[in-house]
């Protein structure tokens, strides 16, 4: 796996895990939602600068993201679709 490829699905995971939008991820770091959405999938090179940002917007440390990942792991599943509830459903 080629180290854009590693920080790609590194940077999903991150994302995934602490269920952060791709939007809110852009948005805290600074950076075009698209080019986030490029970022993960691998088609474009961020810049240092640009790993920063990222790492400080997922309150992670920069290694994170180069870390190796487990054999066999080739994507990360998506979120779950639908806008999150700021206020807890009532019971019937």
């Amino acid at each position: 796996m080629d180290v854009r490829q590693l920080v790609a699905l590194n940077l999903r995971r991150l994302r995934v895990a602490r269920e952060i939008s791709q939007d809110d991820l852009a948005l805290a770091a600074g950076i075009e939602r698209s080019y986030a959405g490029h970022l993960e999938r691998g088609s474009k090179n961020p810049t240092i600068i640009t790993l920063d940002k990222l790492t400080v917007a997922l309150q992670c440390h920069i290694s994170e993201l180069f870390a190796e990942l487990p054999a066999g792991t080739t994507e990360i599943g998506p979120l779950k679709s639908g806008r999150r509830s700021s206020k807890p459903r009532k019971s019937r």
